[in-house]
C-alpha cells in the first residue's frame, strides 16, 4: 500500500510534534525541518487540527502542539483519517468508481482485507514509539 505525501507529510509532522510535545511548533518550522513545501503543510495541519490531532494557536506567538498524548495517538487512526479521501483502487471509491470489472471481480475482497490488515498493524503502533526528536538530539 502507497501512502499519499498528504499523510507523509501529516505523519512527519505529528512524529517531530511527539518529539517535543510541550513545544509550539510554526510551520514554517516543520516545512523548513522537513524540506517541504509550506503550503501544502498548511493544507496538512489544517487537517490535522480538523481530525483532533493537534490544537492551533493563533498570533505573534502562534504555532501548533499535539492535542492528546503521543501515546494515546495510533499511527493507524491517523492514516485512516488523512486516506480518508483516497481511494486504494477505483471501486473502492465512495461513487464506486468506473471499474468495468465490478460486479465480477473476485479481488476488490481480497484488497479489502489486505488494506484492513495494514491499517489493523498499524493500529499497534502510537506516535509516541515513532516519535522524531530534534535534530542533534538522541
Amino acid at each position: 500500500m502507497r501512502l499519499t505525501s498528504f499523510t507523509d507529510f501529516g505523519l512527519r509532522t505529528l512524529m517531530r510534534l511527539a518529539g517535543n510535545p510541550e513545544v509550539l511548533f510554526t510551520t514554517e518550522q516543520i516545512a523548513q525541518e522537513f524540506a517541504i513545501s509550506r503550503n501544502h503543510l498548511t493544507k496538512v495541519v489544517g487537517e490535522l487540527a480538523s481530525a483532533g490531532f493537534i490544537v492551533t494557536q493563533r498570533g505573534v506567538k502562534g504555532g501548533f502542539r499535539l492535542a492528546r498524548a503521543p501515546g494515546d495517538i495510533s499511527i493507524g487512526e491517523v492514516v485512516r483519517r488523512l486516506e480518508a479521501r483516497h481511494a486504494l483502487v477505483e471501486c473502492f471509491r465512495a461513487d464506486g468508481g468506473l471499474c468495468v470489472l465490478t460486479p465480477k471481480c473476485r479481488l476488490k475482497s481480497k484488497l479489502a482485507v489486505a488494506a484492513e490488515k495494514f491499517l489493523t498493524e498499524l493500529d499497534k503502533t502510537t506516535l509516541a514509539e515513532c516519535a522524531y526528536p530534534a535534530r542533534g538530539s538522541r
